[in-house]
């Protein structure tokens, strides 16, 4: 393990990893966590749905900016100054969304808050590549990402008991305090990127080391490989809904245990990845999570349409399979690179954004039953990860460390 994690001689180890899990569940507290406020909203603004949805659309655009903006420009300044940014944008425009009286310029605060938001989660693994080494790193990632599945869980349930006694202005508030407590807490981080790691340059410098650590086919290849996961499990978020409640004809409260099921299901794969990432070779780990996914996608197709049981049945393998190779495939990722980790981070953490937009496009498609439509999702991103591995594994050029 790195030293440079007891420089934190205010926050210690514990405050250093509960600082970069909060970053970290920006992106699902920011959306679900008003989801349920989404309709009252339309009718406040006396606006169309669409155009409500926007907030949401505009907010994942411009939080994949923040990624690419951000995390190089912290390579360049430092982590803790571009994270003070970061949060004094989220926690000014979360609360501007609060006080908004016109749904245009709802939408413009939500675009500021998503730079913010994208440069807290680049930081919070930057961070952490910074500070942590080997099993202990893999650990704090875990940790991190375990919460980020949580997250989801409990966002939208905390999100409508705040309308049950409040209005949905009280929501960004609260995203607003929850990022102002993170600003004060960022104060007494120390510095945790290295002098000698420091990129020099102007701005546009900075974030052209994006290209460069893009070129680190060692890193994109794998990434790529790794990234196709994020497609099948965001198509079933953007559907489940409607397999649930319509195909299976299930209340909506039925649904949320049916739902808060499967995402509690998914911490087993961050804790798994805890007790056995130290014994296991990755080559082996990568073919046992291609053979999973292979497994969950054929079971979803023949089993899925039987019953709202069978089809969480079906769904929960690849959501633990989908939540191990988070921590695994990050831990691999930042091996393969030296300096530029605001830079990596970035394209990382964009590159799982963008892939988990297209099948979330894919998933919504007018499929004969969205059941099969997540299991085409599946079979297809299955078919590119076999694909991408067996490019990695052959090709002459790609020589990972790890494997």
């Amino acid at each position: 393990m790195q030293t440079n994690w007891i420089q934190q001689k205010y926050l210690k180890k514990a405050g250093l990893i509960a600082l970069v899990t909060v970053l970290g569940m920006t992106p699902p507290l920011s959306t679900d966590m008003y989801m349920p406020s989404l309709p009252k909203m339309a009718e406040y603004f006396h606006a169309p749905a669409a155009l409500v949805n926007m907030t949401m659309v505009m907010f994942f655009i411009s939080m994949s900016v923040g990624m690419l903006l951000m995390g190089p420009l912290s390579d360049r300044s430092g982590r803790k100054k571009i994270l003070i940014i970061s949060l004094l944008l989220y926690m000014l425009s979360s609360a501007g969304c609060a006080l908004t009286t016109s749904v245009y310029l709802l939408i413009l605060m939500r675009i500021i808050q998503g730079i913010g938001a994208g440069g807290m989660v680049s930081l919070s693994i930057a961070i952490i590549k910074d500070c942590f080494e080997g099993q202990t790193r893999a650990t704090a990632l875990a940790v991190v990402q375990s919460m980020s599945v949580i997250a989801p869980i409990a966002a939208p349930v905390i999100g409508a008991m705040i309308i049950q006694v409040s209005t949905w202005r009280m929501v960004f508030l609260v995203l607003a305090a929850i990022s102002a407590a993170c600003l004060v807490t960022t104060f007494f981080f120390e510095e945790s990127i290295h002098e000698d790691e420091i990129n020099e340059g102007g701005v546009l410098d900075s974030i052209k080391r994006i290209g460069v650590v893009g070129r680190n086919i060692n890193f994109s290849a794998f990434l790529l490989t790794v990234s196709f996961y994020s497609a099948p499990f965001m198509a079933y978020l953007a559907v489940a809904s409607y397999v649930y409640e319509d195909y299976f004809g299930l209340q909506p409260t039925t649904f949320s245990i049916f739902f808060a099921i499967n995402a509690l299901t998914s911490v087993f794969g961050p804790l798994i990845y805890m007790k056995i990432n130290s014994k296991t070779p990755a080559k082996a780990t990568m073919w046992v999570l291609l053979i999973a996914g292979f497994a969950a996608a054929t079971a979803m197709l023949l089993l899925g349409h039987f019953s709202p049981v069978a089809f969480l049945a079906t769904m929960i393998p690849f959501s633990v399979v989908n939540s191990y190779m988070r921590p695994f495939s990050t831990n691999l990722l930042l091996d393969q690179i030296r300096g530029d980790t605001g830079s990596a981070s970035a394209l990382l953490n964009f590159t799982h954004t963008l892939l988990g937009s297209i099948g979330m496009f894919i998933g919504s498609l007018p499929w004969g039953s969205y059941i099969s439509g997540i299991g085409m999702t599946m079979l297809g991103f299955m078919m590119l990860t076999l694909a991408a591995w067996l490019f990695v594994l052959k090709s002459r050029k790609i020589s990972m460390k790890g494997f």
